[in-house]
């Protein structure tokens, strides 16, 4: 498996440079995306910004599993509910890409991977159920990532998108990063402890907390940069502080800056979720 830490190409959906809404935020990462010379470009064929979560996942530089990406909070009878709906095999053939594909459900965003481990939350059990228990479906995802471990952490039901990328996020192989708020898990914890995973705790120390700040976690990472979200508050300059505690050989190369995310978040997600990064040669 390719760890974020190993990417050295950035793709995000061409809506990101297209709406308005985004046009100033888009601006600020290709700037720094260029002024480091990482190569970018932008997704065709796309419905929305959420690149991470409809692009196949990386296992090696020339092999890639694309799921059934079909999530629960895009369904629906009404008109119009599916038009945001991206499908995964037209942006990939705009790519040239070739992939291999699976039947299992799953969400791009609720895959958080080192070299030899991938964290997902267990609603992807759920997804499943109709296609596999729950044993089975951890022996599948084993091989098509090519992993030792398959670590399924609780689903927090008040988000329901279910994804990882925002609770956790690998240091190295052997630590994570957790978001405050799932450091108290308990479930999660003993998950992470039985898979042979140290953590840390990404935590703020102010008056009145920023209901934002979870999305410090779903930072963007490439061999090259980590960029993460900034909302001008409190909490900024201690998540700053914090990740580059964490990912000191990346801070002492001047390689982690923020982004201004405050219209981006406003739809759900950070930078981690608009971004989709790969390894080439």
């Amino acid at each position: 498996m390719i760890p974020d830490k190993d990417t050295n190409i950035v793709y995000i959906s061409k809506f990101l440079k297209t709406k308005p809404e985004f046009v100033s935020t888009c601006n600020q990462i290709t700037d720094i995306l260029d002024k480091y010379h990482v190569s970018y470009y932008f997704l065709e064929g796309t419905k929305d910004i959420w690149a991470r979560d409809y692009m196949p996942i990386q296992v090696s530089e020339k092999k890639f599993i694309e799921y059934r990406y079909d999530p629960d909070y895009l369904q629906g009878t009404e008109k119009g509910a599916r038009d945001s709906k991206t499908y995964p095999d037209i942006v990939c053939d705009s790519l040239n890409l070739k992939t291999i594909k699976t039947d299992i459900l799953l969400d791009g965003g609720n895959v958080v991977k080192s070299s030899d481990c991938v964290i997902l939350t267990d609603k992807i059990v759920d997804e499943n159920k109709y296609l596999c228990n729950k044993t089975v479906l951890i022996g599948r995802l084993k091989e098509l990532f090519e992993v030792d471990k398959i670590v399924l952490i609780p689903w927090d039901r008040g988000v329901e998108f279910g994804h990882s990328d925002g609770m956790l996020r690998f240091i190295d192989n052997k630590t994570v990063l957790i978001y405050e708020f799932y450091a108290a898990d308990k479930i999660l914890l003993k998950q992470l402890e039985k898979n042979g995973i140290n953590w840390k705790v990404l935590k703020f120390n102010v008056k009145k907390a920023d209901k934002r700040n979870w999305a410090y976690i779903n930072f963007l990472q490439t061999k090259d940069l980590i960029l993460i979200p900034k909302f001008e508050n409190d909490e900024d300059d201690q998540a700053l502080l914090q990740i580059k505690e964490c990912f000191p050989e990346y801070d002492k190369r001047d390689r982690i800056h923020r982004v201004d995310m405050s219209k981006v978040i406003m739809f759900g997600g950070a930078l981690n979720c608009i971004s989709w990064t790969i390894k080439k040669s």
